[in-house]
Parts: structure tokens; sequence; C-alpha cells
């Protein structure tokens, strides 16, 4: 039995990694097998190209070669982690995906949605989420929380988030068009509360839209 494939979008500061992480051992209470992974990056090669786009250095490239970059790391990262973890029956849950290309790239980036359309078609080979929950909240509040976030761990901002407050306005936008686009895929939660109640909004998402992953299951976790 395939297991289900959940991707996680929204801007800087949304709460993707802690939802994720929660989501996740909600999931291992039930003993169901779960990976976390992420974009770019989620494996060897695609995290080397992660550290490259998000260093700036292909910047200067322009929009068409930062999505060819992105959809070179999401082919090996389909190939060698989320292909395999769903065919053993294992759910993923990735922190971002080939929405996230269509957001930055394609609607930001100003790239004819015929060309992104093609290049989905070439990396994703058919595969789509399940379920694509995507974290909502004024773009203000995410950089405030993505700021304070990189000075508690000393770091900077990286290639996206150092972008003014207008381009994350209209990232916001972008994600929420994909939505309204395709409503049986994407749940839009509002981001802009508790993280308990994030966390609520979330599981009763799956339960209505994948009600198996939020049941016990007798399947022992692959520990290995």
């Amino acid at each position: 039995m395939a297991g289900c494939f959940i991707t996680f979008e929204g801007g800087e500061g949304a709460g993707k990694s802690t939802q994720i992480a929660r989501l996740k051992a909600r999931l291992e209470q039930l003993s169901q097998p779960v990976l976390v992974t992420r974009e770019p990056g989620g494996s060897p090669h695609a995290e080397e190209i992660r550290a490259f786009i998000l260093e700036g250095r292909a910047k200067h490239l322009g929009p068409f070669a930062e999505a060819l970059l992105f959809a070179a790391a999401r082919i090996d990262h389909l190939d060698k982690t989320i292909e395999p973890a769903l065919r053993s029956g294992t759910h993923v849950l990735c922190d971002r995906f080939a929405d996230s290309t269509r957001a930055y790239q394609g609607s930001l980036g100003n790239i004819d949605k015929g060309l992104i359309d093609q290049l989905e078609r070439v990396t994703l080979r058919g595969i789509k989420p399940d379920l694509t929950l995507i974290l909502d909240l004024p773009a203000e509040t995410g950089l405030a929380r993505a700021g304070a976030r990189q000075a508690g761990k000393g770091e900077g901002a990286d290639r996206f988030e150092e972008e003014d407050l207008s381009f994350h306005q209209s990232l916001r936008q972008a994600f929420l068009s994909i939505a309204r686009a395709e409503p049986k895929r994407c749940v839009v939660i509002n981001a802009d509360q508790d993280p308990d109640e994030v966390e609520t909004a979330i599981w009763a998402a799956l339960r209505e839209r994948l009600p198996q992953m939020t049941e016990p299951t007798e399947r022992p976790l692959d520990v290995a």
C-alpha cells in the first residue's frame, strides 16, 4: 500500500518546519510510518544544489535558471528519497515542493506558465501531492518571525528572505492563487494564530482529506 504524499507551502516564517515536526510526532504516535524531507534538498545532490541557490549564487542567472536548478534538485529528490519511501508505504511530509517553484520563479519571476507546466511534466512524471497545506499569514508577520529565528541562531537572511516586503506580499497572493486553482489538492491554513491552533487545523484537514492517516496502524515503524 503506497504512502501518502503531503507538502507544506507558504511564505517565509509561516511555521512549516514547526508544524511538520508536530504532524510527524502525531503520526508516529499512531504507528504510522512517516518520513520528513524538504526542498530544495532532501537527497545528497539536491542538498548541494540547495546550498548554491540559497547562498544567492544563482540569482544573477535569472529566475528561469533558478527554476531549472530547482527542477534538477527535484528530480534527484524524487528518485532517491520521495518515490522509494512512498512505494514502501511510508508517508512523506515535504517542506516545499513544486508549488514553490510556481510561486517564486513562475509568478514572481514572470516565467511563462507554459514553461513552468512543461518543466513540471518532465520533472514530476505525474507525481503530485495527495494533499498540500498552504500556511497563510501576512507577509509582515512572517518576515518578523523569520528575522527573530535568524537572530536566535546567529544566521543571516537567505536568498529569498532578503527580498523586500512587496516581494513577500506578492508571494502570499501567488500561493493563495494556487490554492484557488486546485481546491481538491490544497487546503489553506490560517498560520497567524497560536501553533496549537494551527496544529489542530492541520489535523482536521487530514481527517477530512486523508482519514486513513489519522487512524492507528498495526504496521511497525521502519527504524532502519
